[in-house]
């Protein structure tokens, strides 16, 4: 049993060291990436300025915690931002789809693997410069508790595998389909809105705070960003965690059985 588990570790291990490589490969991709983030950051941060120069609190939330939640949210943005709909439609439309369902490891666990390490890169070369910026330029600052740090590590994790499973679910249907740039834009569009990274969840109507509840956006980005940035005591964390594991639960057996059905109507239109 332990010989299995070390051969699948070692196997999933080497998928997660190839991503670094490949991200350093595409240099001009990276720097205009990072020039759209750091724009992005002095976009919003003047806008909300904007938005308290003639009140004090907007939604029950003052200047200084909104700003703060804002910024931090376009740090974490870049680790929960996972183009697994356009990887599907690649797979089908390229008949590479052919090839990962007869390897002998799991695609889905595959493609965790590298979704995870894809993040965990994102968050060495993309969140920590960005970051750096944040707290010279933009006056951000960040929460010295160490027990902090951890809460939102672990909701951080919970919530990445919450969004996988559903993200799962959603590139499922390009094996209907054959058309995974349409359904990836309104995804995207969806999870900008839906998962805080543009306003906090709490500012939202009651109706939307409703709608955000029923989709696993928000576990994945307003979760552990609430947690770093105080907006989420830390004494929430226990039951922010159980939420997001409750998600976990329920997504990650129906991710499954929806890809055996899907499968089934698997069309290759290359090769």
């Amino acid at each position: 049993m332990f010989s299995l588990l070390r051969r699948r570790l070692s196997i999933y291990g080497a998928i997660m060291a190839l991503i670094p490589k490949q991200f350093m490969q595409y240099s001009a991709w990276f720097w205009a990436e990072m020039i759209g983030q750091v724009l992005a950051m002095v976009i919003v941060g003047s806008f909300w300025r904007a938005v308290y120069a003639s009140s004090t609190t907007v939604g029950g939330l003052t200047a200084d915690s909104t700003i703060r939640y804002i910024l931090l949210a376009q740090l974490v943005a870049p680790l929960v931002r996972w183009g697994m709909i356009l990887e599907m439609g690649g797979l089908v439309s390229q008949g590479g789809v052919a090839i990962e369902l007869t390897r002998p490891i799991d695609m889905q666990a595959r493609m965790f693997a590298q979704g995870l390490a894809a993040s965990l890169t994102n968050l060495i070369f993309k969140s920590g410069p960005l970051a750096l910026f944040g707290w010279l330029f933009l006056g951000l600052t960040f929460p010295t508790d160490p027990l902090t740090w951890g809460a939102f590590l672990i909701s951080w994790l919970l919530g990445f595998a919450a969004l996988f499973c559903f993200d799962w679910i959603i590139a499922c249907v390009v094996f209907y389909t054959t058309e995974a740039w349409g359904l990836h834009i309104l995804r995207e569009g969806v999870a900008a809105f839906l998962s805080g990274a543009l306003i906090p969840l709490a500012m939202m109507p009651s109706l939307l705070q409703k709608v955000a509840a029923v989709v696993p956006f928000g576990q994945a980005l307003y979760v552990p960003v609430g947690l770093l940035s105080g907006l989420i005591p830390l004494s929430g964390a226990p039951k922010a965690w159980l939420i997001q594991i409750a998600w976990i639960v329920v997504l990650l057996p129906l991710s499954r059985f929806v890809f055996s059905r899907a499968v089934r109507a698997v069309t290759v239109q290359g090769g």
